[in-house]
């Protein structure tokens, strides 16, 4: 088996995926549809598939609402309008405000921090992966909502300590665990600096600038996000060649 085909498998069984409201709309039509067989008996399935979505649409009013007030400006009032609920019914599913922002965190990011982690356990020469990093941070991050998260705690973490020890917790400490360890050891082959490995952070440095950009000059200069990536790993894991 090459390097690009064990990255391709890599790849295919751990792609996170986005919430989407067609995800919810087949199962939906599908469980009707036995329930009408059934006659009673697909009652509690639909409930379940109701409350899913339910839940589904509080976290994505949330994110709008956080994203457009910020998280202390943001009000559970105007989470529930945009959700079109009751606002009691948040708290069927949240405790409070700061519990709605940290399953939203563990929501849409939990998935995309399996992939890396899945990543950081191949065993592969480094170089074979820079493509497949850029690729997807650019579909599964910069063109996704999941853009929207990480703004805020770029924005809001100073501000909300809690907030930020528990994106560090769930995000951020598993993802530099992960990167560590593949650049530990590319480093142990020789393909890069020692030094490298000790600063993951750094392989994220361009994700972060393109997320910042995005939100205040993109309209001004936009920036080939995926390009930008690529370059800034090659600079890295191609330094060692010459």
């Amino acid at each position: 088996m090459t390097d690009q085909s064990v990255i391709v498998d890599v790849m295919t069984t751990f792609r996170p995926s986005m919430p989407r409201k067609s995800a919810v709309r087949k199962p939906v039509r599908r469980r009707r549809a036995v329930a009408a067989a059934r006659g009673t008996a697909g009652q509690p399935e639909d409930r379940k598939v109701r409350s899913a979505a339910r839940r589904e649409a509080i976290l994505t009013a949330a994110l709008d609402e956080f994203s457009a007030r910020g998280f202390e400006a943001a009000r559970l009032d105007d989470v529930a309008k945009r959700a079109g609920i009751a606002k009691g019914t948040i708290y069927l599913y949240f405790r409070d405000k700061e519990n709605l922002f940290q399953e939203l965190i563990r929501t849409m990011l939990t998935p995309l921090v399996g992939t890396i982690e899945a990543m950081g356990q191949a065993d592969l020469p480094l170089a074979a992966l820079a493509d497949r990093i850029a690729d997807m941070f650019v579909r599964e991050v910069y063109e996704t909502r999941r853009k929207d998260v990480v703004r805020l705690m770029i924005s809001e973490g100073r501000r909300f300590p809690k907030l930020a020890e528990f994106y560090y917790r769930e995000v951020l400490s598993r993802i530099i665990a992960a990167v560590r360890a593949l650049l530990q050891r590319a480093a142990a082959r020789g393909e890069i600096a020692e030094g490298l490995a000790e600063f993951p952070q750094i392989i994220a440095a361009p994700g972060l600038i393109a997320i910042i950009w995005s939100g205040l000059f993109e309209r001004f200069e936009p920036l080939d996000v995926r390009k930008m990536m690529r370059v800034h790993l090659q600079l890295l894991f191609e330094a060692r060649k010459s």
